[in-house]
């Protein structure tokens, strides 16, 4: 549901390391800089919700405006 960027999600340190492991990939690749801005949210009141699971209430949601 967005035209722009990549989602990471997972736990704190699996998505720190994936991160690392992207930017280590790149410069392998012989990429002297690179550069990676990072939005990172995190909740405490809702458990085990997914960006797919927002997705489909966005998706619900339109469906029953119609």
């Amino acid at each position: 549901m967005h035209a722009y960027g990549t989602n990471i999600e997972g736990e704190w340190d699996d998505v720190s390391r994936v991160m690392k492991e992207c930017h280590e990939a790149v410069h392998a690749m012989g990429c002297p800089r690179v550069s990676t801005s990072i939005r990172i949210g995190t909740r405490t009141d809702k458990t085990g919700q997914t960006m797919q699971d927002k997705i489909d209430v966005v998706h619900e949601i339109l469906k029953s405006s119609k």
